[in-house]
């Protein structure tokens, strides 16, 4: 009878909601395409997205928001539906929650399913009316607070901290990211219920500490928590935790025992009725899940190893195997995939989540009064937040970390069927046996000869195009553990992780070809851990604001910056580096800020000998050099070479007579595989093919690195 009245309330609930946002004149208007005034209340932080495609940074915004009035070219509306706002533009990263702007743009109707009256595509940027509320106001300080706090800390830690303690990843590391995802920890930067009961934990201990008597304690922790929630924003596992915390506290208050899992189906079932809408998030549905399978499974896996173990070892690994167990269904059919590493990376990691969160959020609240006490705050919240990086590099590292699985219901039904198999193989200690044999040896292979059959990179590597998406970057090699760096794409993450593939640690010369966000952008990942000497830019400062971005970061670690003269050389072990273009008094060339900056791009010659002196072989990097400055260098003398890193990633703007003179037998284009320049063109290729070279292409085959074997080149790609 209670289950028939739950469904019930539920099914009436959802009734009331998709009628809500499916009548009225917002979806009509979004079914006719209508340009509207639309006054809105922002309902949480924007999300700003950089623009990667371009020349220069430009961000995106997608901001959710509760619309309150709209003026077509006929009528004005009062209304109340939630609405999503895309955006662009200036304005959008400084709006709060609870605040009130007017916007102008074109409606279109929102995605099937969703709880969302229409999308609103804006022109422009946002007319603020109105200031948020005192406690937005109070929360969008202290985590500016941290932000600012965390300056002192290292690229890394600093925008891993903020998201460990209210979900601010702004400024998060794209490599750190995706090591957190691979190596299954990503939950800790997507503020949850254990965020929410370490704060909880810390006032209750303090509360005790002062003798404060039950009652207090636990309004204290109600109080923290509300405040916590509001500085984090209220995120589906964050609004669970808080109903299940406040329900515990209030059972504490009243010295009741509390039951786990009966509290949180109550809280399930007050959320889903409170915001249907949560029950399509999976962050809703891994919160849930996790926290089950804690309740569930945690308790009784932790009694049978307490046998064999330690109880606080065995508490320590019945957590996170449990939460990983009950989510895993979940994450199959999210992403199809299996974290083989998730346990064991989680474990590692667990002990520092706590001193992170704890000290960091102290030094949130603290930074709006005293900034100095906030960083001493921080620096030992860093250091907690930097063992977390490398358990997560590390785990990220592991050879199959994660590995496909079929999604939907047929990956459920072969998941059920394998943990079915497992249990019964594990319960009989001879099959235990051979199967944890079997186990040992998978490991073995996958972690000693998966390696020495397929190694990266390649013996012999001279020269190496990253795959960093849409952009260049290229290591030329300059001895064991040394590299020279030409430009570093479009965002820190790819660049760093391809230098960690090649054990690049020290980078005598970088060379920045030209100040485009595509070439320089991930300056900062090519530049952590490692020593860098100089940095060889173009005397060509278009455009100024990237280029004096790029002049300050060199000079933020202390880099060097030169400007070279054609001619110039340098000798790094067997690799032999000239300058080729431009020089300093060339005249400006091309149609627009973009052309002239491309037409400025540093051009190097590379050629590697042999111990005994012979010459091996020779490429031609020629960044993003367009037709004019090209046509100019064919006529003053292109030198022939073996591999031609071709200009502008392949664009249309190519000379024939320069691509002809370099006589190049393979060209490597580095690309990304989304971009909206149809790059590269396939007039480009065509030609190239033509003229006899072989093309290659980061977009399809990933990283590409040239060879040297018995005195020949080669072009390995990494994938295919």
């Amino acid at each position: 009878m209670g289950t028939l009245a739950c469904l019930s309330a539920t099914a009436a609930i959802v009734a009331f909601k998709v009628h809500a946002v499916t009548s009225g004149p917002v979806p009509g208007l979004a079914a006719r395409s209508a340009s509207v005034t639309a006054d809105v209340v922002i309902t949480d932080d924007p999300r700003v997205r950089p623009h990667r495609g371009g020349v220069v940074q430009r961000d995106s915004a997608v901001v959710e928001a509760r619309m309150v009035s709209v003026t077509s070219a006929t009528e004005r509306f009062a209304v109340d539906v939630p609405i999503v706002l895309f955006g662009s533009g200036e304005g959008w990263s400084t709006l709060l929650p609870s605040q009130k702007v007017r916007v102008r743009g074109r409606l279109g109707p929102a995605e099937a399913g969703e709880l969302t009256a229409a999308v609103l595509l804006v022109r422009g940027g946002p007319e603020l009316l109105g200031d948020p509320s005192a406690a937005q106001t109070v929360a969008g300080e202290v985590r500016a607070g941290l932000r600012e706090a965390s300056d002192v800390l290292p690229p890394g830690q600093r925008g891993l901290l903020p998201g460990l303690v209210v979900g601010d990843v702004s400024r998060m590391d794209d490599q750190i990211r995706q090591d957190f995802t691979t190596a299954g920890l990503s939950h800790l930067t997507a503020v949850s219920g254990a965020n929410l009961a370490l704060i909880a934990g810390a006032v209750l201990a303090l509360a005790r500490i002062a003798g404060l008597p039950l009652p207090l304690r636990a309004l204290l922790m109600i109080v923290a928590m509300l405040g916590f929630a509001v500085v984090a924003r209220p995120s589906p596992s964050v609004l669970r935790a808080l109903v299940m915390g406040s329900i515990a506290a209030v059972a504490l208050g009243a010295g009741r025992p509390k039951d786990g899992v009966a509290v949180l189906s109550a809280t399930v079932l007050g959320l889903i009725l409170f915001d249907p809408g949560l029950a399509r998030q999976y962050g809703f549905a891994l919160s849930v899940f996790a926290t089950g399978g804690i309740l569930v499974l945690a308790p009784r896996w932790r009694e049978r190893l307490a046998e064999r173990m330690p109880m606080l070892a065995a508490e320590a690994v019945a957590v996170p195997a449990a939460a990983q167990a009950a989510v895993t269904p979940v994450l199959v059919l999210m992403s199809g995939r299996l974290d083989l590493v998730a346990v064991p990376a989680n474990l590692l990691a667990g002990p520092a989540v706590a001193p992170a969160t704890v000290l960091g959020f102290a030094a949130a609240v603290v930074a709006p009064l005293s900034m100095g006490a906030a960083q001493i705050l921080v620096h030992p919240a860093g250091w907690a937040a930097g063992w977390i990086i490398v358990v997560a590099e590390h785990a990220a590292a592991v050879p199959m970390a994660t590995i496909g699985w079929p999604g939907g219901l047929a990956g459920l039904v072969l998941l059920a069927a394998a943990a079915v198999t497992v249990w019964a193989v594990m319960r009989r200690r001879a099959y235990r046996r051979a199967a944890l044999a079997l186990l040992a040896g998978a490991l073995v292979a996958v972690l000693v000869a998966g390696p020495v059959s397929s190694p990266w990179p390649p013996p012999g590597w001279l020269l190496v195009a990253c795959d960093v998406g849409q952009g260049d970057a290229l290591a030329v090699s300059a001895g064991p553990g040394r590299a020279i760096v030409i430009d570093t794409g479009p965002e820190p993450g790819p660049v760093d992780r391809c230098l960690r593939d090649l054990d690049v640690r020290q980078v005598p010369l970088m060379v920045l070809t030209h100040p485009h966000l595509d070439h320089v952008g991930g300056l900062e990942g090519a530049m952590r851990g490692r020593a860098v000497g100089a940095a060889l830019v173009s005397p060509g400062r278009v455009p100024e604001r990237e280029s004096a971005r790029v002049s300050w970061r060199l000079r933020a670690r202390g880099v060097p910056e030169w400007v070279m003269p054609p001619g110039t050389r340098w000798r790094f072990g067997g690799a032999e580096i000239t300058v080729i273009a431009p020089s300093s008094d060339a005249p400006r060339q091309g149609p627009g800020e973009g052309a002239v900056a491309n037409n400025a791009s540093i051009v190097l010659l590379v050629r590697w000998f042999a111990p005994a002196g012979g010459l091996i072989g020779s490429a031609l990097l020629a960044g993003d050099l367009e037709t004019e400055s090209q046509a100019l260098l064919a006529r003053a003398g292109v030198p022939s070479v073996d591999v031609l890193k071709v200009p502008h990633h392949g664009s249309r703007r190519q000379d024939p007579g320069f691509l002809g003179a370099t006589r190049a037998r393979a060209a490597l284009i580095s690309v990304g595989a989304v971009n909206d320049y149809g790059h590269p063109a396939p007039l480009t290729t065509q030609r190239l093919g033509l003229l006899g070279m072989r093309v290659y292409r980061t977009d399809l085959s990933g990283d590409l690195a040239v060879t040297a074997q018995e005195g020949r080149l080669g072009i390995v790609p990494r994938k295919g």
